[in-house]
């Protein structure tokens, strides 16, 4: 019998282990997959740290949560700055002046810049329909058709004109020369990759992989006086009440033999002509040096039983069904749900460390 079983090796996993194994807490992990790590699981190849997942850049503005992660590993500075490539045209993202000054040849100046977007704009549209509209609204129809409609429409599977317009909440635009993505002060790559820092936070946890956990539930749970689940929260109560939403990915990697394919760690193809979103190519992460390279094509997909679930869907009628899922879940005496499927929705790497932390917090209250 042991104290706490955790479903998942993820980084919400593993930080719960950790934190739970140094309060004293005996812990046992386990996992469907065959490695530890879950979406931020890296494989060594050819010297190269693969994301084999899609890429995972850490940042946070939140100082507690990025010491914490460097007692774990050494990060390598990283600065996020894809390129958008919609055919032979290639621009920096986020949008910024960068984007602005090649996107149109009379352009030079912040001034210029807002002028001609206001002018791109649709102020005819005072309630958005749509996710199009929404863009149009926005920015205008230059940077919609190049840089949104194409890689949105191949994201989500369907067109911007039926797509909500919440999902564009917002367009980032800067009017600087400032390619970093992201506005957090703190960023980086874990040196080594990943799946060695996981492994150090289940260092102190016992580790079982390919152990699936609904398909022999009354056993494992049996080993256990209380249970953190971090899988699919509808799967765990056997899809009573019908599916959550997901959208899934499908990666293909390859070694090249050449020493550099693309020349940054992310390219963003925006054309709705290529089937896949983006190429990550793997040793910019870590200003790799290897003479090969190793590049990942990643295309959105359409999520059913069966397949990896990689973005909730939180529009109305989802959330209306995790709420029913939730109450179910608060009637589960021994079991607490946590990260991005437990909780369904969408977390960044800093916001799974802190909310990992804050569960332990109050499982030790």
């Amino acid at each position: 019998m042991t104290d706490y079983l955790i479903v998942g090796t993820g980084l919400f996993g593993a930080v719960c282990a950790h934190e739970l194994a140094r309060a004293g807490k005996s812990v046992l992990c386990i996992d469907r997959r065959s490695h530890i790590g879950g979406n931020v699981y890296t494989e060594n190849v050819e010297g190269i740290h693969v994301h084999r997942y899609g890429a995972h850049i850490f940042h946070t503005s939140d100082w507690a949560v990025w010491e914490y992660v460097n007692r774990f590993a050494e990060f390598v500075p990283f600065i996020n700055s894809p390129v958008a490539r919609y055919g032979r045209e290639m621009y920096n993202l986020p949008f910024n002046m960068n984007t602005f000054v090649r996107l149109w040849k009379d352009v030079c100046t912040p001034s210029e810049a807002r002028a001609r977007i206001e002018a791109e704009r649709d102020t005819s549209i005072e309630e958005p329909k749509n996710l199009e509209e929404q863009a149009l609204k926005l920015v205008g129809r230059t940077v919609y058709e190049k840089l949104i409609k194409g890689y949105t429409e191949k994201q989500w599977g369907r067109p911007c004109s039926e797509l909500p317009a919440f999902i564009l909440r917002r367009v980032p635009v800067r009017f600087t020369f400032d390619n970093n993505y992201f506005n957090d002060r703190y960023q980086g790559i874990p040196a080594g990759g990943y799946t060695r820092l996981v492994a150090k936070l289940l260092s102190d946890a016992d580790v079982r992989l390919s152990c699936d956990f609904l398909a022999h539930r009354e056993e494992i749970s049996a080993m256990a006086r209380r249970i953190i689940y971090t899988g699919p929260i509808d799967a765990y109560f056997g899809y009573r009440f019908g599916a959550l939403g997901y959208r899934s990915l499908r990666f293909e990697t390859e070694t090249l033999d050449v020493p550099d394919f693309q020349g940054n760690a992310v390219v963003n193809y925006t054309s709705a002509e290529v089937p896949y979103t983006r190429i990550i190519e793997h040793k910019h992460f870590e200003g790799g040096t290897q003479p090969v390279t190793v590049i990942t094509r990643e295309y959105p997909a359409e999520w059913k039983k069966g397949d990896e679930p990689y973005y909730p869907v939180n529009d109305e009628k989802n959330d209306r069904l995790f709420a029913r899922y939730q109450a179910l879940a608060a009637q589960e005496k021994n079991v607490v749900f946590g990260g991005r499927l437990g909780q369904y929705r969408y977390f960044d790497m800093d916001d799974t460390v802190a909310a990992a932390l804050a569960l332990v917090r109050a499982e030790l209250a």
